[in-house]
């Protein structure tokens, strides 16, 4: 089986020379544009692979990995939008570039797309595809809700935080997974293990990715250290810390969380400093390893053994080890 890194090559291929567009140039150049500005490829490739460890091939499961990917960058436009965000990957967002209304057009042409990609397929894979597709779509709008109304909130219930991040990442992660299985002829019970062990794996992920803006080596981590700290985000150790310190630690928390100073070195020591003796650090690395337990348990389980099984923990450990 192939790299993550390999993969992401041949997908980079497809969307160059395999996605057929027209005129007019407003309405295309904006998503060559943002398809163009790069990212990792991750839902993409974890369809092609989960493919391929079930004994399907990369040919057969492009359009809907591709699909995948276009309906993840549809949502990136928008969310920029929302957000009023003036960079995406190091360059000019789409509505900055050109305007707002090409903004919210492109991306809505890059949605319409996507369900174009399944027509490849025959009647009964077109169905499940689709029918798959539109649930996780609707999800990701959901997480997204969340997440905008957990910004004026002062305090978020984690197990809706979990909702939220299972909605806006991991659903997409389990839909990958749940793709190349239905691609390559899997039962039932195979796809839904491999639906499950996706969706594990995407909310340890995003715990991880919560974890490592933190602490992890900016370096090999690829963003700014302390960046939710820096932008106020309510992150899983933002909320563990509020429920596991004193009134004192609540209370000094809160306060630099509803400032943004100009140099902002003190704010990050200072929140991290909570987190480590509240002890949410530690308890975020906990739940990474449970929701990646549960994630391995589901394919222990799931009656896929010998070659294929290894592959798909494959899938998982390269995911899982991507950023550390």
């Amino acid at each position: 089986m192939k790299s993550l890194s390999q993969y992401k090559s041949i997908i980079d291929n497809f969307l160059e020379h395999g996605i057929q567009t027209g005129e007019p140039d407003g309405l295309y150049e904006p998503m060559h544009y943002i398809l163009g500005l790069g990212g990792k490829r991750l839902r993409p490739a974890l369809t092609l692979m989960a493919s391929e460890a079930l004994g399907g091939n990369v040919e057969d499961s492009m359009e809907a990995a591709v699909a995948l990917e276009l309906f993840h960058n549809f949502s990136l436009v928008h969310d920029d939008i929302m957000d009023n965000a003036p960079v995406r990957r190091g360059q000019v967002t789409v509505h900055e570039k050109w305007d707002l209304a090409t903004g919210i057009l492109s991306g809505d042409a890059m949605l319409i797309l996507s369900y174009q990609l399944f027509e490849k397929y025959e009647a009964g894979k077109f169905k499940s595809l689709v029918t798959l597709f539109s649930k996780t779509a609707r999800e990701v709008c959901e997480g997204q809700q969340y997440d905008m109304e957990f910004e004026q909130q002062d305090e978020v219930p984690i197990s809706l935080y979990l909702t939220m991040i299972a909605n806006k990442t991991a659903v997409l992660i389990g839909a990958a997974m749940k793709m190349g299985a239905i691609l390559a002829g899997a039962s039932t019970q195979v796809q839904e293990a491999c639906y499950n062990y996706g969706l594990n794996l995407g909310i340890a992920f995003q715990l991880q990715d919560d974890y490592l803006d933190a602490f992890g080596d900016p370096k090999s981590f690829g963003k700014q250290a302390g960046g939710d700290i820096i932008a106020n985000k309510k992150t899983y150790l933002y909320l563990k810390s509020l429920a596991l310190s004193d009134q004192e630690q609540r209370t000094e928390l809160q306060h630099w969380f509803s400032i943004k100073p100009g140099k902002s070195d003190a704010k990050v020591k200072a929140v991290k400093d909570i987190y480590l003796e509240s002890g949410a650090s530690d308890d975020i690395k906990r739940e990474i390893k449970s929701y990646t337990e549960k994630a391995f348990g589901q394919l222990e389980s799931s009656g896929i053994k010998g070659e294929s099984l290894q592959a798909l923990k494959a899938v998982g450990e390269e995911l899982m080890f991507r950023t550390v």
